[in-house]
């Protein structure tokens, strides 16, 4: 069997072709489009990519958006003071702070100080506290953009068998919230867990370690589908995920590759979040600010 490969950039694609109707009949409505402010502390170069790319999406789609890059020494006082701005701006529907921020910041405090509603990437504990009672609002991208993904395949995940690896509250936990409330079986593995032993036994196996090589053939059960969170580089520097990927597309039934899977479907589904959220807000559903 040589596993299918789940697309994540034609899916990514499809999800954001569907968006763009939603954005003129929001602007058609209240006058405007939808706007996310992104804010970036310092100049790590990942992060400065990652930015941009977001805002050529949020572009693309007739958002509004604003970059906020801060200098590495901003004091927490000052960014903090720009989420209470951000807060309080009408103009503003999602607020996204870049991680990793500067070792001097408290990303916790930080990121608990966006208003839930406006917390597009889906971290405010008010949110994960929704999510994990079954009734999720704004839900962190990753995750969201796997179980888009599943849906696309039209692969229901009832009453299957689900194993995540790795236990972050960034991917994780909250994918572990959202298969449960999908009715999927779910097994969360960590450090201590017998990771191939409750991977073998999956229908659905979910890398989210950061750790290359670490999923083999021999932790998969034939025509498991695989999903590969993982991004990682090899020896020779190049992208790779947790999933040693020639050797398990030779067992699965389904595989996400990397580059090309889950990635594009995480700026997809902030796009998506920032949507949902100038909704919620504009309806009264969602925290005013």
């Amino acid at each position: 069997m040589v596993a299918k490969l789940i697309d994540g950039k034609a899916i990514a694609e499809k999800q954001r072709a569907l968006l763009i109707p939603e954005v003129s009949r929001f602007a058609n409505a209240v006058g405007r489009p939808p706007g996310i402010a992104v804010v970036r502390v310092g100049e790590d170069p990942a992060s400065k990519t990652y930015v941009a790319s977001k805002k050529r999406t949020a572009q693309a789609l007739g958002l509004n958006s604003w970059e906020h890059a801060l200098p590495e020494h901003t004091k927490q006082a000052e960014l903090l003071g720009l989420i209470a701005r951000l807060n309080e701006d009408a103009c503003v529907d999602g607020i996204l702070v870049q991680l990793p921020l500067p070792k001097h910041l408290d990303a916790h405090e930080v990121l608990r100080a966006i208003s839930p509603g406006k917390d597009i990437d889906g971290f405010h504990p008010v949110n994960a506290g929704s999510l994990f009672q079954g009734v999720p609002t704004l839900v962190p991208c990753t995750p969201l953009g796997v179980m888009k993904m599943l849906e696309e395949m039209g692969y229901s995940v009832a009453g299957k068998r689900a194993v995540v690896i790795g236990r972050s509250n960034i991917v994780g936990r909250p994918m572990a919230a959202l298969l449960l409330n999908a009715s999927a079986t779910v097994v969360l593995c960590h450090s201590k867990s017998d990771v191939k032993a409750e991977a073998l036994r999956a229908d659905i196996v979910i890398s989210a370690v950061g750790t290359a090589g670490l999923v083999k053939a021999d932790w998969v059960r034939e025509g498991a589908v695989v999903v590969d969170v993982g991004m990682n580089r090899d020896a020779a520097g190049k992208l790779c995920g947790d999933v040693v990927f020639e050797e398990v597309r030779e067992k699965a039934g389904w595989i996400t590759p990397v580059p090309g899977g889950v990635g594009p479907m995480t700026i997809a589904m902030l796009m998506y979040n920032t949507v949902q959220a100038a909704k919620l807000r504009h309806e009264g559903q969602g925290e005013r600010g």
